[in-house]
């Protein structure tokens, strides 16, 4: 990791065990949050509001759960009543809400204690937030879930929540070297998140590694998705070419270094290829998330546009020109995808290709582009960003894994046999 590096993940899924077992006070893995909240957040601005220390240790105290005492940052796109939520946007400035968004209502279930909100991009779009890259400080967390991503890198929190409309999740997950789940479209639920796109708002997750991300989201969803060192031997579908960006030379390089660990430690790679239609979605998922934005940021739009960002207003205003039938068209094909999407995964345990293009851009005008991640979005696939690999110039590039619509469990275990390969090839 370079000079400037704040990169320092906690493992959630240790923390888990030893206050399980009695070994670790609940108040103090929550002291040591706080304390690293405050010693490195002034240069990387993950937070927007963090918690009273006298309140997160009377939830540390009164917590019981499989996240008993674990501290876990939210996105401030989720309501929360004891936080404000801000959604990334002057217009929300001190709003505080009423209740809680259900995911945030199962996390206290869980005995998570909230320290915190993390930075958003403004209504979990692309514009980009103050929130600096741990990895390296010159460069983009990603977005839109900024500060979640970063949060977890920098060892402020184990766990954070984020979302993904198209690549939310996964983008700042490669570019800040931790494991980033998005689960099967519903698998979680919504209530509660600031909506932008009825059909793709999915609540994503980050932690430190893929057996860390799938505890959390074992107790967040009650079923069995908690990965161990043992598993199936998988057979991943590399695509030979893809419809959308094309991956640069670096991230070609990183996904060769995957494939090679993968048959390496025994697991297989079969080549496959994209039919035509995984080009169609690329203008079917800008179509239904025009259209979509276009009504749930209505009141926004017609109010407060003077107060929306030049970029989310000029999405907004091509937004508003997507017609009903255009919309539904784009629904069909989606529609006739998600019928068709068994034939991608053919003889095969899940997908595997680059998270991002590339790895994270130098400067802070841009979150990065998430063409690797709209289709998997679009089709409701379970995608894992996989850590541990960095590009030429030090930058970190995750490979995504990518399963069936509800077989998260082996998505989950494929991402795990992935990273623990990748670990010992480079060993």
């Amino acid at each position: 990791m370079i000079a400037n590096s704040l990169y320092q993940p906690v493992s959630g899924l240790k923390l888990a065990l030893g206050a399980g077992d009695g070994s670790r006070d609940r108040g103090a893995m929550v002291l040591d949050s706080l304390a690293r909240i405050d010693e490195v957040d002034p240069r990387i601005n993950a937070m927007t509001v963090v918690i009273p220390r006298e309140a997160a240790m009377a939830n540390a105290v009164a917590a019981s759960g499989p996240l008993a005492g674990i501290p876990v940052a939210v996105k401030d796109i989720y309501d929360t009543h004891d936080l404000t939520t801000s959604y990334g946007s002057p217009i929300y400035a001190g709003h505080q809400p009423q209740s809680d968004a259900a995911i945030v209502t199962l996390l206290r279930r869980s005995g998570a204690v909230i320290v915190g909100k993390t930075t958003t991009s403004e209504f979990a779009y692309m514009a980009p937030t103050v929130t600096r890259n741990p990895c390296d400080m010159e460069r983009t967390p990603g977005g839109s879930s900024s500060g979640s991503a970063a949060a977890v890198a920098a060892g402020m929190v184990p766990f954070a929540i984020g979302s993904q409309t198209g690549g939310s999740t996964i983008r700042p997950a490669s570019f800040c070297g931790i494991a980033g789940y998005k689960p099967t479209f519903g698998l979680l639920p919504t209530v509660g998140m600031k909506c932008f796109s009825w059909s793709f708002d999915t609540v994503g997750l980050f932690a430190a590694s893929v057996a860390d991300v799938a505890y959390l989201a074992q107790a967040l969803s009650g079923r069995q998705l908690a990965v161990g060192d043992a598993g199936d031997m998988p057979v991943v579908g590399v695509p030979e070419s893809y419809p959308w960006t094309k991956a640069s030379a670096n991230a070609t390089a990183v996904l060769d270094v995957a494939i090679a660990a993968i048959e390496g430690a025994g697991g297989r790679v079969k080549r496959i290829r994209f039919d035509s239609w995984m080009a169609d979605l690329i203008d079917a998922h800008d179509t239904i998330q025009s259209y979509e934005a276009w009504r749930a940021l209505g009141y926004e739009y017609d109010h407060r546009r003077n107060d929306l960002s030049p970029l989310l207003a000029g999405f907004m205003d091509r937004a508003g020109l997507v017609d009903t039938a255009t919309y539904a068209k784009a629904c069909a094909l989606m529609g006739h995808a998600r019928d068709r999407l068994a034939q991608l995964f053919e003889g095969v345990t899940a997908l595997l290709t680059p998270s991002t293009p590339d790895e994270a851009p130098v400067g802070f005008d841009s979150t990065g582009d998430p063409a690797f991640n709209r289709n998997w979005t679009l089709l409701g696939c379970p995608c894992v960003n996989v850590p541990g690999l960095q590009g030429e110039r030090g930058g970190s590039i995750g490979v995504q894994i990518i399963g069936r619509p509800w077989d998260d469990a082996r998505c989950l275990s494929a991402a795990a046999f992935a990273e623990r390969a990748i670990a010992a090839y480079r060993a």
